[in-house]
This record gives C-alpha cells, structure tokens and sequence, in this order.
C-alpha cells in the first residue's frame, strides 16, 4: 500500500474515490492492509487506480494535495 506514484503527470484533474473491501483484494495486498477490513481506492478519469489508502480522508487529501478533485464514489 505504499507505492510511489507520479502525481504530477497531466491529468483532467479529476479523481475518483471508491471504498474496496479487502477481502477483494490480491493476497499480498491483503497481508499489507493488517486488520482493515475497508480501505479506499483513488482512480483517475480513465478508471486507472492511482492509490490505495487506509481511509477515505486521507484519500480525499492525497487528492488535493497533487492538484486533483477528489469525488466520492458510491
């Protein structure tokens, strides 16, 4: 869950943010998450996946702090 990315790449300035249960996700990711059992996904417009984080403030503040728009996603 911590893998560097390249905010800076232009971008429409648009992120979406969708809750993933862990239980979906790839083992070795799941080993990463701990004792969550929710965490929150950032994709961009193309539905690329940017981020995954813990929470979904964080991901909301991960967004704004490299010039993107979050929206939640439901």
């Amino acid at each position: 869950m911590n893998t560097p990315f390249d905010f800076q790449e232009p971008g429409k300035g648009i992120v979406y943010v969708k809750p993933v249960q862990v239980a979906d996700l790839p083992e070795a990711l799941k080993a990463e998450a701990g004792e969550l059992e929710l965490i929150y996904a950032v994709h961009d417009s193309d539905g690329h996946q940017l981020a995954l984080v813990a929470d979904r403030k964080l991901a909301f503040m991960l967004a704004r702090q490299h010039d993107y728009a979050p929206v939640n996603v439901h």
